[in-house]
């Protein structure tokens, strides 16, 4: 195994990572050498299974070969072959052969003396690596889960007739009962399905800054997730430039590095190349010095691995814990036909959901990186609470003096631009924040108003507009028949970005070089129809 066939894995490895495909000559090839060497350590007196476990062992990890081998071969073996393994491992189990108290005490024997090898053999060894005690306590629970493994030795040991048909019984009914108990207990121990969607309060940019209006002493606290080894540069910039140099808060930037949990084994090995690699970098603006008097940046690092239908809890749960006033998330390329639940739009699309705080997405093309002089931001402003939130943001970044922001107000003509529900109430709030804006930052951010009947048009000539680095916009919530020529087209793709971030972020091709970021103020009340909606898009 190790000299010839572990070489041998290697170069099929190599040359299916080099040609970026896996031949069905390859999978073949490994498949007949994993029954093979089940024939050959049958042959030698040794069970067949573990042939096939060490033929398993010579196959590389890195690369493409070994993932894509898993892909094809693994739900024709979870799907079939080990549901027929576990069913004749119950056939072969006789529950009637346990009888008498000698029996069911000798059950209860068994069980105590797994559980408490396991558990306070694995608590004993975490505490003495200096791992905390609800953290140990869990590891204990966990490794006190009987598998496959397990059922595969007492097999052998009944065909070997080391094991009687009571023992056998026995055993089998130890590695189920430890193993049902397990979900429940570390449920119960470490509890990490955090209840994300209870009453807590909701942070903003808004009630920062009306917050800061009233105690000088404020802390802004911004939650940056990053997928790969950096952060990009758009992102960056905007960090930078978030936090007004004439205030005395300061500005805390949590860096959290999201990492994909599979089911393949080498995920297992993840958090140890996190720590030799490192967490991502981020380094100050471009003429700027990051930390100084008039603009104080604390920067904490932490990673996050968990499976994408998890990972918005870690997500969440950090915000809340951190007291956070804006997560910022970046986007990739949106999810394609029969892919919804595995792509990183889930995770976006959940953290919308029930992030405590003001979400951004950024949409980064590299024309707001930290080396580009284009420092002129588009504001896109409808109407709404997002689109609201949208303009304090942008009301923060015009106080950085080498950046010009303009907010460009759409009106429709010959129509009704008000707000179906609540009328009067979002026309007001959204002339009172207008108003404001303009007194503040008169001379300093440029403020214009457009009648048009095709909007769709006007915003694609603003993304497409060099001028521009940066196009901010709200994610929703503005009249429907604002956006009606848009909604047609957009519809199937916004939940995630919204109807005007979609298009900017997906439509006309590669003439858009601006970057896009789409925010949105959380609101309590609509988290239940946002919730009705995604659902309904999965089903």
């Amino acid at each position: 195994m190790v000299v010839v066939i572990r070489p041998t894995m290697n170069r099929v490895a190599s040359r299916c990572s080099n040609h970026g495909k896996v031949e069905e000559g390859y999978i073949c090839l490994t498949l007949a050498g994993v029954m093979l060497s089940g024939f050959m350590t049958d042959f030698i007196g040794i069970h067949s299974i573990f042939g096939a476990f060490v033929f398993g062992l010579m196959i590389p990890k890195n690369g493409e070969f070994s993932g894509r081998l898993i892909r094809r071969i693994e739900d024709f073996v979870c799907g079939l072959l080990l549901p027929l393994y576990f069913a004749s491992s119950g056939l072969k189990t006789d529950v009637n052969k346990i009888e008498g108290v000698k029996a069911w005490g000798l059950l209860a024997v068994v069980i105590t003396t797994a559980c408490t090898g396991k558990i306070l053999g694995t608590f004993l060894m975490g505490m003495a690596c200096m791992i905390p005690m609800r953290e140990s306590f869990a590891l204990g629970l966990l490794m006190n889960t009987k598998g496959l493994v397990e059922l595969i030795v007492l097999n052998i040991g009944k065909e070997k007739k080391v094991l009687n048909d009571e023992m056998f019984a026995i055993l089998v009914m130890m590695a189920l009962v430890t193993t049902f108990m397990t979900t429940p207990l570390v449920m119960a121990a470490y509890k990490p399905a955090r209840n994300i969607t209870a009453t807590v309060h909701h942070r903003s940019l808004s009630e920062s800054s009306s917050h800061h209006s009233q105690t000088l002493q404020f802390d802004l606290r911004v939650i940056a997730c990053v997928h790969g080894p950096q952060i990009s540069p758009s992102m960056t910039n905007l960090i930078n430039l978030i936090q007004s140099p004439n205030t005395y808060s300061t500005l805390k930037l949590y860096i959290l590095h999201l990492i994909e949990l599979t089911e393949m084994s080498s995920s297992i090995a993840m958090v140890h190349r996190v720590r030799k690699n490192g967490v991502p970098c981020f380094t100050g603006n471009k003429g700027s010095e990051v930390g100084s008097k008039s603009n104080k940046v604390k920067v904490r690092k932490s990673t996050a691995i968990s499976a994408l239908a998890t990972m918005h809890e870690d997500i969440c749960h950090v915000a809340e814990r951190k007291k956070a006033t804006i997560v910022i998330l970046p986007i990739h390329r949106p999810c394609q036909e029969g892919e919804t639940g595995h792509c990183w739009e889930v995770v976006n699309r959940s953290v919308l959901m029930h992030a405590p705080c003001t979400v951004a997405l950024m949409v980064d093309r590299g024309g707001f990186g930290v080396d580009c002089d284009r420092k002129r931001i588009c504001v896109v402003f409808v109407g709404g609470p997002d689109d609201r939130e949208a303009v304090e943001l942008g009301g923060r970044l015009a106080a950085q003096p080498d950046t010009k922001v303009s907010i460009i107000r759409f009106l429709m003509k010959g129509k009704d631009n008000r707000h179906p529900d609540d009328v009067d109430i979002e026309k007001e709030l959204d002339e009172r924040l207008l108003e404001e804006f303009r007194r503040r930052w008169d001379g300093e951010a440029k403020y214009v108003e457009k009648s048009t009947h095709n909007m769709m048009e006007e915003l694609l000539a603003i993304g497409k507009n060099e001028e521009f680095g940066l196009v901010i916009v709200g994610r929703g919530r503005f009249p429907a028949t604002m956006v009606a020529g848009i909604l047609e087209q957009e519809a199937e793709r916004s939940l995630e970005l919204g109807v005007i971030g979609n298009l900017l972020a997906f439509s006309g091709g590669q003439e858009i070089a601006s970057s896009v970021l789409v925010v949105q103020k959380h609101d309590q009340a609509k988290e239940d129809q946002e919730r009705t909606m995604f659902d309904q898009h999965l089903v």
